[in-house]
């Protein structure tokens, strides 16, 4: 037997629960907002090096040559208002920065010696260091690379492996990239 009452209660029910939804308010529409690009990102001055020479078959310290052109590097940008060293974490690359860091009083990051330059491009925009003036420690194999990862066509396919002292100058504004290739 079906009682009468439950008969008319369950029909009242399910007419409150369709009024309450049926009467909610929609939500506000959301208008887009236009995102401006933001004008630094993408953007610096990059000091792009090999780290100096160091010493054969595994030893990975700076040869008295290769301290010697460490300090012609800091020499060289003392005046180029570098922000940041970012370097591998190898003893050659830390040496090579030495210099660098203790005159100009900068920090330093390290990112992931790669043959794709992704590790600097991702250390770069998570420490917000886009349009800064940064000076960049590579190796013989990552030097290319790094400068294809910041849209800069060196003239030469790679650096080789008793090749040092070359200094790229990486200016990427909204406008473009220019590259200027030097010795020091």
């Amino acid at each position: 037997m079906i009682n009468h009452c439950a008969m008319r209660i369950v029909p009242a029910i399910l007419f409150s629960l369709l009024t309450i939804t049926a009467c909610k308010p929609k939500p506000p529409v959301r208008t887009q907002i236009p995102v401006s690009e933001d004008t630094t990102f993408l953007t610096g001055i990059f000091y792009v090096v090999r780290h100096a020479e160091q010493h054969p078959g595994g030893d990975s310290t700076l040869t008295e040559t290769g301290l010697q052109r460490a300090g012609e590097l800091s020499r060289l940008l003392r005046d180029s208002g570098i922000n940041k060293i970012y370097l591998t974490p190898f003893k050659r690359s830390i040496q090579t920065a030495d210099s660098v860091r203790i005159q100009l009083h900068v920090d330093t990051c390290f990112y992931k010696a790669d043959t794709t330059g992704e590790s600097l491009i991702y250390e770069i925009t998570r420490h917000g260091d886009w349009g800064k003036h940064l000076l960049i420690i590579g190796h013989s194999n990552t030097l290319v690379p790094v400068l294809h990862s910041l849209k800069a066509t060196p003239h030469m396919k790679t650096v080789g492996e008793n090749e040092y002292g070359w200094l790229f100058v990486v200016r990427k504004t909204t406008k473009g990239t220019t590259l200027k290739e030097d010795c020091y």
